[in-house]
């Protein structure tokens, strides 16, 4: 397993954000992780990444007891995210805000390497033409792709993904979860939140669902469609389940 939640549990004052989530991650697979707003998502990600320390439980991470390492260490041990709000350097260039990755990532690369690897991963993200663009010049969808090449740059072996669909319109959506597919295809596993329930359904290998910061199903994109507690607390239509697993 590339990584282990164990009863892991967060509070924030009297508001409890998490409680005794626990999951194992197989490696090159893509988890989808989906609830309602507030439900703890990007709670629970930013326990695995290091930025939250839980109250209760660990978070192994290819064997290693990684709970509150800092996430600057688990960046060198081959975890990456991208943010629900994309954060580009400004005022840098395309290429230059993907180098910032591949420098402080898994493999410290000096700055020659860090081009060529910025390079690449553009290429593959479909940003190539932009590289010497000021990344604050790009469009919401753009900043998505550079986003999630930043991370790549970093060359990890588990990658956070936060919503990297939202805003996007169906064709950059269909585009992007082509992406994802590729990269795991490369052999990096994926956790992926998302609100784009045809498109996370269709590219996820398992899912799971929170729901006020408990665990309330896990399973195939499937189950969790058919699931009555899910429809419950989230799908809020018996019938979508069908239709969720036609769409591509």
């Amino acid at each position: 397993m590339i990584l282990q939640v164990e009863g892991v549990s967060k509070r924030f004052g009297g508001l409890q954000a998490l409680s005794d989530v626990t999951f194992d991650l197989p490696e090159r697979q893509i988890l989808g992780l989906i609830g309602p707003n507030g439900a703890g998502k990007t709670t629970l990600f930013n326990v695995i990444n290091g930025v939250y320390k839980p109250e209760e439980g660990r978070v192994l991470f290819r064997g290693e007891d990684v709970t509150g390492r800092r996430t600057y260490d688990l960046a060198h041990m081959g975890l990456a995210r991208t943010h629900q709000i994309v954060r580009p350097l400004n005022e840098l260039s395309v290429r230059e805000n993907v180098m910032v990755g591949a420098c402080f990532g898994r493999e410290d690369h000096g700055l020659k390497t860090a081009g060529e690897i910025a390079d690449e991963v553009l290429r593959f993200v479909g940003l190539g033409s932009r590289a010497g663009q000021l990344a604050g010049s790009l469009n919401v969808g753009q900043k998505k792709r550079l986003e999630l090449a930043r991370a790549l740059a970093a060359q990890p072996f588990l990658l956070l993904l936060d919503e990297v669909l939202a805003g996007l319109n169906p064709s950059e959506i269909a585009q992007m979860v082509e992406t994802v597919r590729a990269i795991r295809d490369q052999g990096v596993t994926i956790i992926m939140i998302e609100h784009v329930m045809h498109a996370v359904m269709n590219v996820s290998d398992r899912m799971i669902v929170l729901d006020y910061g408990k665990q309330i199903a896990e399973g195939t994109p499937e189950e969790i469609a058919n699931n009555p507690r899910v429809i419950e607390a989230y799908l809020g239509d018996p019938h979508l389940a069908e239709r969720l697993m036609e769409e591509t």
